[in-house]
């Protein structure tokens, strides 16, 4: 019993004392005797011991804490060094073999490996299985070229473990993900004293989900005011596609910053595992950039959409066919239309009227009651002078941004009312300003 409650603690302890106790009445309902803790030799006691027995195995088995992290990297190890000297056993290599390098951990559907993914953390490339959209994509375009599918089962499902260490530096930039994130969407961003990655605090303003403007201070009590959220949730992600995808893929989407946004943490925790079937943001402003962002991210880590959750986002964005699927690429274009090219160059080009003809010359009619005098000659007509050609400046071109994300990338936040680039889109409270 001691050993019990010094591997499990009471809930190890509670185990083992239902293991002797099972023993001691199923002893006492089969003998009819009395047994080693005295207990009267009749078969109803020993049943009545059985049974009590089992209600404290479960009772134990409820409050068993679960397996550590140390505990759990030791097993794979120790199955790791086993399957090793198996396979050493089984296999004789000739002395001339070169030996093949160890192979990233690419287990599928399964828990990635915690010493393993540190082994090899400098050395593999967290990379999705597909390329993202291509820019200026129409999200109903892309929409349509998901596969349509029904979820799949979740043998053995535990998200942290099916997406390996939470909030890695994959991208080995010195800052884990959630402090990454913390910086991109924080505004009057302040840092934990002697660092540089360690986000102390900041503003979220406005959280895209309830269009509020939040307060974020590091602390037990006050971080959870923001959280990241993974716009496609993972727990939909797994049942959608990702358990066919490599560990280091699914690391890969967990971290990725086209899949995270900092968002007020109550809201995240209403949204859960949910798809845009079961649930959009409170602010519908932005319903349409969310649903754009879950098909990107879609498309980019090959998973699929169930037939209501395709509705859903068709649906949403009907009321903006023209929305854009979002990148991690930071791209600004100038475009100018082909009439609008046209008209600039032809307001560039001044074209002189053409000069007045000189009036034709006549002499005067003869006088012939009197001599006339010689009349004098007609002055030589002004030189011509044509007007000052009027400049026209060309038509301005149209600059785009797809969200304050792209606009504080180009280095141009804040965006005021009349500036190339600012629209109501990117100023949500209607102030004038944009991207603040």
């Amino acid at each position: 019993m001691w050993l019990g409650f010094t591997n499990g603690g009471l809930g190890g302890a509670l185990i083992f004392l239902a293991i002797f106790a099972a023993l001691t009445g199923l002893y006492v309902a089969a003998t009819g005797r009395r047994s080693w803790a005295r207990l009267p030799g009749k078969r109803k006691v020993g049943g009545i011991v059985l049974a009590a027995s089992l209600v404290i195995l479960v009772v134990g088995a409820v409050i068993l804490p679960p397996p550590s992290a140390e505990s759990l990297a030791a097993q794979a190890a120790s199955e790791n060094a086993k399957r090793a000297e198996e396979a050493s056993r089984t296999s004789s290599p000739s002395p001339s073999a070169t030996p093949s390098p160890s192979p990233s951990p690419t287990n599928t559907g399964e828990p990635l490996d915690p010493d393993r993914v540190t082994e090899l953390a400098k050395g593999v490339n967290y990379t999705a299985p597909k390329s993202q959209p291509a820019f200026a994509t129409k999200a109903l375009d892309l929409l349509a070229l998901l596969p349509v599918k029904e979820t799949a089962s979740t043998p053995g499902y535990s998200a942290r473990a099916m997406y390996g260490q939470a909030w890695a530096d994959i991208d080995r930039n010195g800052c884990d993900t959630r402090n990454d994130i913390l910086k991109r969407d924080l505004t009057k961003v302040a840092f934990v004293d002697n660092s540089t990655c360690k986000v102390d605090s900041g503003i979220l303003a406005p959280d895209p989900y309830t269009a509020k403007s939040i307060n974020f201070q590091r602390g037990p009590e006050t971080s959870s005011a923001v959280q990241i959220d993974h716009v496609v949730a993972l727990g939909d992600a797994w049942i959608k596609g990702a358990q066919q995808l490599t560990g280091e893929q699914r690391m890969a989407f967990a971290n990725d910053p086209l899949n995270l946004q900092a968002t007020d943490g109550p809201t995240d925790v209403k949204k859960g595992e949910s798809d845009a079937a079961a649930w959009l943001p409170p602010n519908t402003s932005y319903r349409c950039e969310y649903v754009a962002r879950q098909i990107a991210v879609k498309a980019t880590y090959d998973l699929w959409v169930t037939k209501p959750e395709h509705d859903a986002m068709e649906e949403v964005l009907k009321d903006c066919s023209g929305q854009l699927v979002p990148t991690n690429e930071s791209e600004v274009r100038v475009v100018a239309s082909a009439d609008e090219t046209a008209d600039s160059a032809a307001a560039a080009v001044v074209v002189a009227p053409a000069p007045a003809a000189p009036a034709p010359y006549g002499p005067p009619a003869p006088v012939y009651l009197a001599p006339a005098p010689a009349p004098a000659p007609a002055p030589a007509p002004a030189p011509y002078v044509p007007p000052a050609p009027v400049y026209v400046p060309p038509a301005p071109s149209a600059v785009y941004y797809a969200n304050c994300a792209a606009v504080r990338a180009a280095g141009a936040a804040p965006i005021r009312a009349g500036q190339p680039g600012y629209s109501r889109k990117l100023d949500r409270d209607g102030d004038g300003v944009a991207c603040e």
